[in-house]
């Protein structure tokens, strides 16, 4: 499964933004049971694992020019679903992006 979100941030903004939230990606899943892992490969590439529901997905979410891409190895038992999921990868993707709310 292949998530494109666009942006107009550049690089830098999109990473680092990334880097203070990524540990926010756990709070998106639903059920509240979600064990997430995170892990920078490259300057632009971050490998995620997550455990949910009773399945594991593995993915990586690259840092383009004008789009952030989630790309998603979807088990066959979550193949009919996955609208479902890549509307909220798109949903929870934009939220990560935001700018921070001032506390």
């Amino acid at each position: 499964m292949r998530v494109a979100i666009p942006h107009d941030l550049g690089r830098d903004e999109v990473r680092r933004r990334l880097k203070e939230r990524s540990h926010e990606i756990a709070d998106h899943i639903p059920g509240a049971v979600a064990q997430v892992g995170t892990d920078w490969t490259g300057e632009d590439t971050l490998q995620i694992n997550i455990s949910a529901m009773g399945q594991d997905l593995c993915g990586t979410v690259n840092i383009e020019d004008h789009q952030l891409v989630f790309e998603i190895a979807l088990p066959m038992a979550l193949a009919f679903v996955e609208p479902i999921i890549s509307g909220a990868v798109r949903q929870q993707g934009e939220k990560l992006l935001e700018a921070p709310k001032p506390g």
